[in-house]
């Protein structure tokens, strides 16, 4: 069975979650989440940066 990734430095913008954690082979991964319900929103990225302008760009297409 995989282990849960264990994220750090969880931060929230607006409705998007962006946090990092290590990947399988050991490598720092960045991933932004939309919290909103039926949303479903989800990427990860290489680079915090790349993932903090998906959540702040981000808008939910179900209100």
């Amino acid at each position: 069975m995989p282990a849960t990734p264990r994220f750090r430095r969880v931060v929230r913008i607006g409705p998007v979650q962006v946090a990092t954690y290590y990947d399988g082979r050991g490598h720092e991964k960045h991933t932004a989440a939309c919290t909103a319900p039926r949303c479903g929103f989800s990427a990860d990225y290489d680079s915090r940066a790349a993932a903090e302008l998906a959540a702040r760009t981000h808008r939910c297409a179900v209100r």
